[in-house]
């Protein structure tokens, strides 16, 4: 991956169940599928990997952002749900996505984290390239389960 674009190949392997390749990185070969009765389930279907996205660039930027306010940055956990539904012409579409980040300390073991949680989904390039089409739901937790925002 370099700084202006992004590069993948998909590779037909049977019916449903595609080869994913990173040709301009390290990064290891992938197999993509969709669920039955389309495919075998053999790998993440487009959904899944979708939500998967969202979840895991929101919590890299969470990441980021708390290691540039040098506070505790480790033990976060991610829930992310796609909610499916049809759209005006009855295709299935996910039509929104909840995402819980969950901290891997408690709350009072940061310092500025009302700043940080302001800021930190600014710098998720996935989030903020589908928010206007894809309503995303945020919450964050502290590691004792209090609810910090959303």
């Amino acid at each position: 991956m370099s700084d202006d674009r992004v590069a993948v190949t998909l590779q037909q392997q049977e019916a449903f169940r595609f080869l994913v390749q990173y040709p301009e990185s390290s990064t290891p070969q992938l197999i993509t599928d969709e669920p039955a009765p389309l495919g075998t389930g053999q790998g993440p279907s487009p959904a899944q990997l979708l939500v998967t996205a969202l979840g895991n660039c929101l919590s890299d930027s969470l990441v980021f952002a708390l290691g540039k306010f040098h506070q505790p940055n480790d033990g976060i956990r991610t829930e992310a749900v796609g909610h499916l539904g049809r759209n005006a012409d009855n295709l299935l579409r996910i039509v929104g996505v909840d995402v819980d980040l969950h901290l891997g300390h408690p709350a009072a073991a940061f310092q500025r984290l009302d700043r940080i949680l302001d800021q930190f989904e600014r710098f998720c390039t996935v989030s903020q390239s589908v928010v206007a089409a894809l309503p995303i739901q945020l919450r964050v937790f502290d590691s004792e389960g209090k609810q910090l925002k959303g």
